[in-house]
Parts: structure tokens; sequence; C-alpha cells
């Protein structure tokens, strides 16, 4: 089994809140959970409204479909105009690496 994750540092455009910043964070969430089968979350900055991080994990028997997602995921998440991606973080790993 191939484990796969990502971490996005994301800096947001025109927010002024907590509230407009969930606004923002949560289609792209829904967007990687819906069209990437993948568990995703807002990971971190959780009090800074013009900062986010988010994450996300995906498990396949198959390690290039695990890197095909992770890369199509990133891509989806560079190409959002009302968000710029600060940095991207990845890891990858067998279930019986040690």
């Amino acid at each position: 089994m191939w484990i796969g994750w990502l971490e996005f540092d994301l800096l947001l455009g025109d927010v002024h809140s907590l509230k407009q910043k969930r606004s923002a964070v949560r289609p792209v969430i829904a967007e990687l959970q819906r069209r990437f089968g993948v568990s995703a979350a807002e990971t971190g900055s959780a009090q800074l409204h013009r900062r986010a991080g988010v994450g996300l994990a995906v498990v396949s028997g198959d390690r290039s479909h695990v890197v095909d997602v992770l890369d199509a995921a990133e891509r989806l998440v560079a190409g959002r105009p009302e968000m710029d991606l600060l940095s991207a973080r990845r890891g990858l790993r067998r279930s019986d690496d040690d």
C-alpha cells in the first residue's frame, strides 16, 4: 500500500476576516475531495485570516496513481486565482517502510 500526502501553504487574496477565509478555503477542500477522492482539511494558520494551511492524503495500491493524484491536486490548487500557493510539501511512502 502506498500513502501520499501534500501540505499547502496558501496566501489568500482579498480576505479580511476568518469568516471570509473559511469561505475561500472550504470550496478548495471540497473540490479536492470530490475530484480526487482524497482526505483533505485545513491544517494550519487557523488564526491568520490571509494564510491557510491545507493538507491532503491519498492511499492506493499503486505508487504511480498516488503520484498522479498528488500532481493533479497541486496543479489544481496552484491554478486557483483567488489564492497564491506559497509552498507545497509532499511525502510518499509504502506502508511496510520502516
